[in-house]
């Protein structure tokens, strides 16, 4: 047997790789700035990733939104004022029954009246012993007692308390009191609530005071005011009485140092926490941004690097699947894309090789043709030499339509559209067309053979069921129907006239198996694989050369593989152990 199929040639190669390096060097002027923008950006997203960014900026947003929220304190502060108004109303019990008992005297005719002397000391020493300010007002509204104030009435002293100068927090106020004022500068804007204004006048009446008008009527009750520092200033009136008598209104206030203080203390205490959040989220963020952005970082340099390389440097892209998530995921993605990128240019640049070299023999022998009929006068030369000319571009014209349809057959199974196919249905009507068309073919499924359909010339075609099926399959019916065509066409090439091929099929598990066996004189050893390279070429020696351009069966593992199915070719062993035929299997996954 004679093969035209020959390695790549050396010069054609290394002249095709040149022109390559070539054209990338010419552009290279063009696509040098690109790239370096692109290096510019990879190094700028080393310092901060705005990814980094992005997840800092979120968890710093969903910490500091619960500390803004416990900036508030509402409900916390009014429990506090509760607790502070309750105080209050149980000290004034207090003052009121001692005033009642103590500075309500009786007399000689059973009238009770009011000493105030006794009701000022009274005050004044019930007073001492707490730090509220106590004030009674007669029942005629005049202001009776004052415990910030001494002696009588035009010599008043009034009485402040003073600051503890060797306060040890005072150490920390250049630090502290700035942090406390800005969060009762927040605070406050925050819980924006109105509150009445307390006013301190030298001589107040009772009718500066609402709560202590109630008093007087028999009431008890609290009031919330807040000073021109926005200090609170809490009060409580009561009435003082002897039985059902209302001599007077005592009204108790306080400041709010003990609220606002533990309102600062707490917030102190969030700040805090909050820091010490601050530090520990920053942290974990940049560990966890770290974990994403530097492998993608490291990602996208390797992508830009394949990029530069033209999909050669399947190397470069790092091997992340360790990491068992989404990144590990991607990166195995990119490796498995990148390595099919690359098999892709290798079988693109090789198969611009062979069409390079399979096109040249022809060119060369029909150059060679012209110029020889140019010089030759002898009739006989020149038809022979025209008939040379003819085949070689009938050779040139089918190496072009079947390197354009296998061209074209790389986009159209990237689009693969597939519908249900009867594979067993398809081979039957394979054998009935070839029966039809040569008359020589005939069906196993038939009840009798026709002896005298052996008379005819060329191979017998029969076509068998191994077992019940279903033999449906999903794929481009005309795409598979190339496939068979091309694999009769070459079993008919082989086989003897007389001898029969013979198409099968069979349902193995998940799998439809289809088969092809013939008479010829099998396949050369070492060839099984071989024979499904592009333009290899393995005919018969009574065949004209150059009838076939090597491209039939290379289509068919082509098809079938997009198909998701596997094709191989074996030889059958007759009785002394020598080649008695081939077989070619397609395997094709069942539909479900």
């Amino acid at each position: 047997m004679k093969s035209s199929r020959t390695d790549t040639d050396a010069t054609t190669q290394s002249s095709y790789r040149g022109q390559g390096q070539s054209d990338r060097a010419h552009k290279g002027d063009t696509s040098s700035p690109p790239r370096a923008k692109a290096m510019r950006r990879l190094r700028r997203r080393q310092r901060l990733s705005p990814l980094t960014r992005k997840i800092l900026a979120v968890n710093l947003l969903a910490l500091i939104i619960p500390v803004l929220g416990m900036l508030y304190l509402g409900p916390y502060r009014d429990r506090l004022v509760e607790q502070e108004l309750f105080a209050l109303k149980e000290q004034g019990e207090i003052f009121s029954g001692a005033l009642g008992e103590g500075a309500i005297g009786l007399l000689a005719n059973g009238q009770e009246v009011l000493n105030i002397v006794p009701a000022r000391d009274l005050v004044r020493r019930l007073s001492e012993a707490s730090d509220v300010r106590a004030r009674f007002y007669l029942a005629d509204g005049t202001l009776a007692v004052d415990s910030r104030r001494l002696g009588v009435t035009g010599q008043d002293i009034m009485v402040e308390e003073l600051q503890d100068p060797i306060d040890d927090e005072q150490t920390l106020a250049p630090v502290v009191n700035p942090i406390v004022r800005w969060l009762d500068d927040l605070a406050h804007w925050v819980d924006n609530r109105d509150y009445d204004t307390y006013r301190d006048r030298r001589d107040s009446t009772v009718g500066d005071y609402p709560e202590a008008i109630r008093a007087l009527s028999g009431e008890t009750v609290g009031y919330v005011r807040q000073d021109a520092n926005r200090e609170l200033v809490l009060s409580v009136a009561l009435p003082v009485a002897r039985y059902v008598h209302v001599f007077g209104s005592l009204m108790l206030s306080r400041d709010g140092a003990r609220i606002d203080s533990a309102m600062r203390d707490v917030r102190l205490t969030v700040l805090a926490v909050f820091a010490g959040a601050l530090v520990i989220t920053t942290l974990l963020s940049l560990y966890f941004a770290g974990t994403i952005a530097r492998p993608l970082h490291r990602l996208a340099e390797a992508a830009e690097k394949v990029r530069h390389s033209v999909g050669r440097d399947a190397m470069a892209i790092p091997d992340l699947t360790g990491r068992h998530d989404e990144i590990g995921d991607l990166s195995g993605v990119l490796r498995e894309m990148t390595d099919a990128l690359t098999s892709r240019i290798t079988a693109i640049e090789r198969f611009a090789a062979d069409v390079s070299h399979e096109i040249k023999n022809p060119l060369t022998s029909l150059k060679s043709a012209i110029e020889t009929v140019q010089r030759v006068q002898n009739p006989d030369h020149q038809r022979e030499l025209l008939r040379i000319v003819k085949e070689d571009v009938e050779r040139l014209d089918r190496l072009i339509t079947d390197i354009s349809d296998s061209s074209r057959l790389d986009a159209e199974l990237g689009r693969i559209q597939t519908e249900e196919v009867d594979i067993s249905e398809m081979l039957d009507m394979l054998v009935s067309v070839h029966r039809t068309t040569r008359g020589g073919a005939h069906s196993s499924d038939e009840a009798e053979q026709d002896p005298g359909m052996q008379a005819t010339t060329g191979p017998i075609l029969s076509f068998t069921r191994q077992n019940n099926g279903p033999f449906i399959v999903a794929g481009m019916e005309s795409r598979l129907v190339q496939v068979f065509q091309n694999i009769i066409s070459n079993a008919e090439s082989f086989s003897p006239n007389g001898g029969t091929i013979t198409l099968s099929v069979l349902r193995d598990d998940r799998w439809v198996v289809a088969m092809c066996e013939d008479e010829g004189p099998g396949l050369p050893e070492g060839k099984l694989e071989a024979i499904f390279n592009r333009f290899y070429t393995e005919r018969p020696e009574h065949e004209k050369f150059g009838g076939h351009s090597g491209l039939g069966l290379s289509i068919c593992k082509q098809i079938v593989e997009a198909h998701g199915g596997a094709i191989h070719a074996e030889n059958r062993t007759g009785s002394q152990g020598k080649p008695s035929g081939a077989r070619f299997v397609v395997r094709l996954p069942a539909a479900s």
